[in-house]
């Protein structure tokens, strides 16, 4: 794993809640809690994303591009 070291500013009682997570050894330490709280929080910007863009496509467009590919039949489709 190639991991990069950092330093950041924390407030006191998000700090606190993370060592009584390393303590109840849900973790097994500080890092550890950090890099799954910020993978966790990009893969929920990532879906947000996804939804946002999802929501720009037109539901008519889409199924009639949909029902188009469902014209063809199996024996139409050329060989390779």
């Amino acid at each position: 794993m190639n991991n990069s070291k950092i330093a950041i500013t924390i407030d006191k009682n998000l700090l606190l809640q993370v060592d009584r997570l390393v303590g109840e050894h849900r973790f097994p330490n500080r890092s550890r809690v950090f890099q799954e709280a910020v993978r966790e929080k990009l893969a929920r910007i990532g879906v947000g994303r996804l939804a946002r863009e999802a929501s720009k496509l037109n539901p008519q467009f889409e199924q009639k591009l949909a029902e188009e590919g469902l014209e063809f039949a199996g024996d139409e489709w050329p060989e390779y």
